[in-house]
C-alpha cells in the first residue's frame, strides 16, 4: 500500500516533474494543412509566417531552386507543371468542344451506313484516272463487289475483279453505295445484264517525245 503512496508522491512533486525528462512517444498527431495554390502564399498558422524582409532576392531564389523532400522537386518546377497541366486540360476541352461542333454539323448532312460483310456494293469511279474513253461519259460507279472486310465504321474492303486488281481494295464509305439486285419473281422477263468491267488503260512503257522544261 505504501508503494502506491510513494509513487503518487513523486508523480505529484513539482520539482520532480520539472527535472525529469519525458520518455515514451511524443504527443501530437500529424494534421494535413491546406495545400498552397502557388508558391510564396501565406499560410496563417502559428508556426508558419512570411520571410523576413531583405534587400535582394537571394533567399527567394534559393528557396525556389532547392529540391523539397515533400514533392521531390523545386517549387518552380511544381508551379510550372501545374501551369502546363492547366493548359493541357484547357486544350483538351477546346478540342472536345470543336469535335462535338464539327460532328453535329457533319451529321446534319450525312447518314449512318449500315453495310455488313457479304453485302453487294458499287464503288465510285471518281478516283479512277486511268479509265479509257471520255471522262464525261464514263460510269459513275463500278461493280457490284462483295464486302469482305470492315475497317472501323467508315472504310470497307471489297473483293475487286481481276480487271481492277491494281486498285486498292479499301474505299471510304463516301465512295460506296448499296447495290440493289433485281427480283426475278417481280421481273421474270428482265434479262440479266452481265457485269460490265470498267476498261483500264494498260500500264505499258511510254516513250518520252519532248522535254518541256529543264531544271
Amino acid at each position: 500500500m505504501w508503494q502506491k503512496d510513494v509513487a503518487e508522491y513523486w508523480k505529484s512533486c513539482d520539482r520532480f516533474q520539472e527535472a525529469k525528462k519525458s520518455t515514451g512517444k511524443r504527443l501530437g498527431n500529424m494534421i494535413k494543412i491546406q495545400e498552397l495554390r502557388r508558391t510564396w502564399e501565406i499560410v496563417h498558422m502559428d508556426w508558419v509566417t512570411v520571410l523576413p524582409p531583405g534587400g535582394d532576392r537571394t533567399l527567394e531564389l534559393a528557396y525556389k531552386t532547392f529540391i523539397h523532400a515533400s514533392t521531390n522537386q523545386n517549387p518552380t518546377a511544381a508551379s510550372f507543371k501545374g501551369m502546363l497541366d492547366k493548359t493541357r486540360k484547357h486544350a483538351v476541352r477546346c478540342m472536345e468542344d470543336s469535335f462535338a461542333y464539327a460532328k453535329n454539323k457533319w451529321e446534319k448532312s450525312h447518314a449512318t451506313s449500315d453495310f455488313k460483310l457479304g453485302d453487294l456494293v458499287l464503288v465510285s469511279t471518281t478516283n479512277f484516272n486511268n479509265i479509257k474513253g471520255c471522262k464525261k461519259l464514263k460510269d459513275s460507279f463500278a461493280g457490284p463487289f462483295f464486302i469482305k472486310a470492315l475497317h472501323r465504321e467508315n472504310a470497307f474492303e471489297v473483293k475487286l475483279s481481276e480487271k481492277l486488281s491494281n486498285k486498292h481494295p479499301t474505299f471510304p464509305v463516301s465512295l460506296i453505295k448499296p447495290y440493289k439486285s433485281s427480283d426475278t419473281e417481280i421481273f421474270p422477263l428482265r434479262n440479266k445484264v452481265p457485269q460490265v468491267i470498267t476498261p483500264i488503260e494498260s500500264s505499258g512503257i511510254k516513250k518520252i517525245t519532248k522535254f518541256l522544261k529543264e531544271r
